[in-house]
C-alpha cells in the first residue's frame, strides 16, 4: 500500500480542507444515524407498555447526576407525559415525525460529506492528468522512440479513469466507514461488552476470509490494463496507416490482429470483473454468518440465570451490529478497488517517475542571440547506451550568417547530428558550443527561442492557419499586441509563398487546416511551417531535408520560401537533393557518422569522391 499513500500525500493533500469537511459531516451522520437508534427503541418500550416504569421530572441542575442520566429520565418523562395528554396514537405519530426529523438530519449530513469529497475527487483526477502531460511535454525524444504512442494515450485515459473510479472512488468509503464502525462499536461495547469481546474475536476470522480474494486482484488488473493498452496502441497505429492498410487490402488482417487482442483483454478482465463481483455476495454471507453466531451466543446470555443484557437490550444490540455490516461491507469493497486502482497508478508511474536525462543546471547561463559561432568538437553519440556509435568524433564550426550542408546516406547520422544542437539528445562524448558556452550549460529555454525547425514532415496542429503559424509567439495581452501580431502572420506567410492559398480557402487564416494538416497538400504544409519559422526569427535555422517530399512545382516555392527565410541567418541544412545545397558555403559529406569529405559544391565535384558518386546518380 506504499503508492496508496504517496498518492494521497501527492494529490490528496492540497484538497484536504474538503478531506476534513466531509470527514466532520460523516461524523455528524453517524452520530445522528446512532442517536436516533438510541433515542426511539426506549420511548417504543414506553408506548407499548415494556416499560411500566414511573418517571418524573428531574431539575438539570441535579447534583449527583450525570447530564446523561438526567437526559434520560427526562426524555422518558416527556414521552410518558405526551402518552398521558394525547394518546398512544398521537404519541406514536410525534414519534415517527422526531425519527423523521432525524433522518433528515443524517441525509443531509451525508449529503454534505459526499459534495464536499466532489472537488476532491475531481480535482485529483485533473491534477494526474495535468501531471502526466507535463512530464509527457518535458520527457526527451528519446523516451518516446521507446515507448508506444498508443500506449501513453492508454494510461492517460483508462489508467487515469480506473484510479478515478477505484481509488478516488473508494475515499468516501475510506473516510465515512471507519467512522460509522467506530460509533457503532462504541455503542456495542456500551450495551453489552461481553458480546462485544465475543463479536470481535470473531470478525477479524471472517476479515481474513474476505481478503484472500482482493490479494489477487492487483495482480489481474495489471494485466488488464497492459492489455487494453496493447489494444489502444493497435486503433492509433491503424489510424495513422490506415491508407498503408487499404493500399495492401489488409483490412481484414489487422481487424483479425484487433480481435485476439480485444478477445484476451476480455478474459482478462472477465476474471477480474468476475473476483470484484464475489465481493458482495462473500460480504453478505459472512455478515449474516456474524449475526448468527452473536444471535446465539446473545441469546445464551439471555437465557442463563445473571444475563447481563435484557431482551429489549438484546434487540437495539442486533439493530447496530446489523447497521455494521454495510459500512463493512463498504470496506471490503474498497479493499478489492484499491488494489485495481493502484496497479493503474503503477503504471501511471512509470510515466510520472521516468528520468529526464536532460537537465539544467541551477546556474544555467541566459543566451538571448548567436553572436560569433557554433562549434561541434569531436562529437560522439550512442542511442541509449550502444556499443555502436552513431556520430563518431565529428568536429566542424558553423560562422554566424553561414550556410553549413549535411549530405550522406541514410542512417549516416545527419538528423542525430542536428539534434543534438538543441539538446533534444545530449552528445555522449566531445562537445557543442555556441559562443565558447557548451550547449549544456546554457538554458534550454533560451537555446531552442534561438532555432528554429523545417522538417521533412511538416507538423501541424488540428487548428487555424493563423493558431499554427503563431504557434511559438507569446500570448497577446491587449488588442494593439494581437493586432500587430497578425500582421506579423500575414507577414510570414506571404514570405512563405502561403498567404495566396491561405486567403483562398473559406475562412481565410481563419481555417481549419485538419489533422496533422490533412486538408493540405505536402508543398502547403510546409511552407505553412516555414511561415512559422519565419514569424519566430531564429538566428539558427535547422532544414531536415525539408523540400525532398514535394513535386517540382512545391519544391520551387518552398525553396523561394527557404531562401528567403536563409538570408541573414546561420542555417544547417540536411539535404538529399544536392541541387538545392549547391550555394551553401561548405558542404559536409558523412558516412557511417563521420564526415569523409567537405567543401563546396565545385570543390568537392572535382575531388571526385562520395559527393560526386551522390550527384552523378541523382543527375542520371
Amino acid at each position: 500500500m506504499k503508492e496508496f499513500y504517496l498518492l494521497m500525500r501527492q494529490y490528496v493533500a492540497p484538497y484536504k480542507r474538503y478531506l476534513f469537511g466531509g470527514l466532520l459531516f460523516n461524523v455528524l451522520s453517524a452520530v445522528l444515524n446512532v442517536f436516533s437508534f438510541v433515542s426511539i427503541i426506549p420511548m417504543l418500550q414506553l408506548l407499548f407498555g415494556i416499560d411500566t416504569t414511573k418517571y418524573t421530572f428531574i431539575p438539570w441542575d441535579t447534583a449527583g447526576m450525570s447530564i446523561k442520566d438526567i437526559g434520560v429520565n427526562n426524555l422518558y418523562y416527556y414521552t410518558t407525559e405526551l402518552i398521558a395528554l394525547y394518546g398512544a396514537s398521537t404519541t406514536l405519530l410525534v414519534i415517527g415525525l422526531f425519527l423523521a426529523f432525524a433522518t433528515l438530519l443524517k441525509t443531509s449530513c451525508y449529503f454534505a460529506s459526499v459534495a464536499m469529497m466532489v472537488p476532491l475527487r475531481t480535482g485529483v483526477v485533473r491534477d494526474i492528468r495535468a501531471a502526466i502531460y507535463r512530464k509527457i511535454t518535458n520527457l526527451p525524444l528519446s523516451f518516446f522512440s521507446e515507448e508506444r504512442k498508443g500506449d501513453i494515450i492508454a494510461r492517460m485515459s483508462g489508467d487515469v479513469g480506473e484510479i478515478e473510479n477505484s481509488i478516488t472512488g473508494s475515499l468516501e468509503m475510506i473516510i465515512k466507514n471507519p467512522i460509522l464502525i467506530v460509533c457503532y462499536f462504541g455503542v456495542l461495547i456500551y450495551i453489552s461488552w461481553q458480546l462485544t469481546l465475543f463479536t470481535i474475536v470473531v470478525l477479524p476470522i471472517l476479515g481474513t476470509l474476505m481478503g484472500k480474494i482482493g490479494r489477487k486482484l492487483k495482480h489481474k488488473s495489471l494485466e488488464a490494463q497492459e492489455k487494453w493498452s496493447e489494444t489502444m496502441s493497435q486503433v492509433e497505429e491503424t489510424l495513422g496507416g490506415m491508407r498503408i492498410v487499404k493500399a495492401f487490402g489488409a483490412e481484414e488482417k489487422m481487424q483479425e490482429r484487433f480481435n485476439a487482442t480485444v478477445d484476451d483483454y476480455r478474459h482478462i478482465t472477465g476474471r477480474v470483473f468476475t473476483r470484484q463481483a464475489s465481493a458482495h455476495p462473500v460480504s453478505e454471507f459472512l455478515g449474516t454468518c456474524l449475526i448468527v453466531l452473536v444471535l446465539w451466543y446473545g441469546g445464551t446470555l439471555i437465557f442463563s440465570d445473571h444475563s447481563p443484557i435484557d431482551a429489549p437490550t438484546f434487540i437495539f444490540y442486533m439493530v447496530i451490529l446489523y447497521s455494521i455490516i454495510q459500512p463493512l461491507k463498504d470496506l471490503s469493497k474498497a479493499s478489492y478497488a484499491i488494489p485495481k486502482g493502484m496497479a493503474s497508478m503503477q503504471r501511471v508511474n512509470k510515466i510520472l517517475d521516468a528520468e529526464n536525462p536532460i537537465g539544467e543546471a541551477a546556474d544555467a547561463t541566459p543566451i538571448t542571440s548567436l553572436g560569433e559561432e557554433i562549434r561541434f568538437d569531436d562529437v560522439r553519440f550512442t542511442y541509449n547506451g550502444a556499443a555502436d556509435e552513431v556520430i563518431k568524433g565529428v568536429s566542424f564550426t558553423v560562422r554566424k550568417g553561414q550556410t553549413i550542408a549535411l549530405v550522406g546516406q541514410s542512417g549516416s547520422g545527419k538528423s542525430t547530428l542536428v539534434d543534438l544542437v538543441p539538446r533534444y539528445h545530449d552528445v555522449c562524448g566531445g562537445s557543442i558550443s555556441i559562443d565558447g558556452h557548451d550547449v549544456r550549460t546554457l538554458r534550454i529555454s533560451d537555446l531552442r527561442s534561438l532555432i528554429g525547425n523545417v522538417n521533412q514532415e511538416a507538423i501541424l496542429f488540428n487548428d487555424s492557419f493563423y493558431n499554427n503559424i503563431a504557434f511559438g509567439a507569446p500570448a497577446s495581452q491587449t488588442p494593439e499586441e494581437e493586432r500587430q501580431l497578425r500582421e506579423r502572420v500575414i507577414e510570414a506567410a506571404k514570405i512563405a509563398n502561403a498567404h495566396d492559398f491561405i486567403m483562398a480557402t473559406e475562412q481565410g487564416y481563419d481555417t481549419p487546416v485538419g489533422d496533422r494538416g490533412c486538408r493540405l497538400s505536402g508543398g502547403q504544409r510546409q511552407r505553412v511551417s516555414i511561415a512559422r519559422a519565419i514569424l519566430k526569427n531564429p538566428d539558427i535555422l535547422i532544414l531536415d531535408e525539408a523540400t525532398s517530399a514535394l513535386d517540382t512545382e512545391s519544391e520551387r516555392l518552398v525553396q523561394e520560401a527557404l531562401e528567403r527565410l536563409m538570408k541573414t541567418r546561420t542555417t544547417i541544412a540536411i539535404a538529399h537533393r544536392l541541387s538545392t545545397i549547391k550555394n551553401a558555403d561548405e558542404i559536409l559529406v558523412l558516412h557511417e557518422g563521420q564526415i569523409v569529405e567537405r567543401g563546396t559544391h565545385d570543390a568537392l565535384i572535382a575531388l571526385n569522391g562520395y559527393y560526386k558518386r551522390l550527384n552523378d546518380m541523382q543527375q542520371l
